[in-house]
């Protein structure tokens, strides 16, 4: 049985909880707090668990020619990558203040640590869970280092192998039980050729105590809500204000409708996945009272006579007979009254019948 662990206060994951729902504002707030306030509150009101951030301390996670670098896109905040990180970039009274918000608005908050140092922070900031992203999964030191907080993490393994997926899991297993591995492929937006969701079946299989889940940038919520019927524990998607906003992020990103949707299609899958036992349903009692079919005399039966198969068929009958699929356990047993052609056969008539009652 996978483990169940709380993510947030008050919000277990794994076996038979909820799905987590992370809704990854990540930096579509374009720099701006009371953007990222908006999509805060967006994200609990559309039924979102989690409103997540992406946290950089850009020195310790670029080197200095990377910042330098000049940066034309058309999603640039600034002449150098390095001014259009910081252009996006809150700083730690912000976080407070953002962290400050989400608590007033009543849904969970963290981030991820984009390296070790943002990791550090989000320590001290005491966030529920520490968040890895792909870029980070591979890190083994800051992989140890972030398992030693002892909070409970969620892992994304796009860009990696199942050989390293194994190491990690082993890495941070080993200093720290809570935490789970989700599915991602690292491309935005993602075809669906790309997705891959059975590597969330053999996630299952290779680390059977924890939970897993999915990240998804595909457009669309069709995929996630699979990812979900076939058992993810926690779901994240990118989330906007606007996908026609500036960004790389924005075009792989959920609007506030979309996002609605996507919770209400997982509860209801949710609903749908039933307990595996199956049995007739009190629901389906009227069906079956109504055109459930039962055995007839397919001739007239005398009393005492020794019954074979060619003196019974199937039918809808009033009164509903013996079950239908007990016909072939009739066959050798007698009846104890006549039985007239096309009248059904009732179990009280079949002398050594018990099904359904005591013999």
């Amino acid at each position: 049985m996978p483990l169940m662990f709380e993510l947030c206060p008050g919000r277990m994951i794994g076996g038979d909880h909820p799905c987590f729902i992370i809704a990854e504002i990540g930096q579509n707030h374009q720099g701006d707090i009371e953007i990222a306030k908006k999509m805060i509150k967006m994200a609990k009101d559309q039924g979102a668990d989690c409103a997540k951030f992406q946290k950089s301390e850009l020195e310790h996670k670029f080197n200095k020619k990377a910042l330098e670098r000049e940066y034309n896109s058309v999603h640039s905040w600034g002449k150098t990558y390095g001014d259009h990180k910081r252009h996006l970039e809150f700083s730690h009274d912000q976080y407070r203040e953002l962290q400050k918000y989400a608590e007033e608005v009543g849904i969970c908050f963290t981030a991820s640590g984009m390296d070790e140092m943002a990791v550090e922070f989000l320590h001290e900031l005491n966030v529920p869970f520490l968040k890895v992203g792909s870029g980070d999964t591979n890190n083994f030191p800051y992989l140890e280092k972030t398992a030693k907080k002892g909070r409970p993490m969620v892992v994304s393994s796009g860009m990696q192998s199942m050989e390293t997926m194994r190491r990690v899991y082993k890495t941070v297993k080993e200093h720290n039980p809570n935490f789970a591995i989700l599915q991602c492929t690292s491309a935005y937006p993602l075809e669906a050729e790309d997705v891959n969701l059975r590597v969330i079946t053999e996630y299952q299989k290779e680390f059977p105590d924890i939970p897993i889940g999915y990240s998804g940038h595909e457009s669309g919520i069709s995929i996630s809500v699979a990812a979900v019927a076939m058992g993810a524990k926690v779901i994240e998607r990118h989330v906007t204000l606007d996908k026609t906003w500036k960004g790389n992020d924005h075009e792989a990103s959920l609007e506030p409708s979309e996002l609605a949707e996507l919770v209400r299609c997982i509860r209801l899958v949710e609903r749908a996945q039933g307990t595996g036992i199956k049995q007739m349903l009190p629901c389906e009692k009227p069906c079956h009272d109504k055109l459930g079919k039962s055995l007839v005399a397919a001739v007239k039966i005398p009393k005492g006579t020794v019954l074979t198969q060619d003196m019974l068929t199937v039918k809808v009958a009033e009164p509903m007979g013996v079950a239908a699929e007990d016909i072939f356990q009739m066959v050798g047993k007698t009846v104890s009254k006549d039985v007239e052609e096309d009248d059904s056969l009732l179990p009280e008539v079949v002398n050594g019948y018990c099904k359904k009652r005591k013999c």
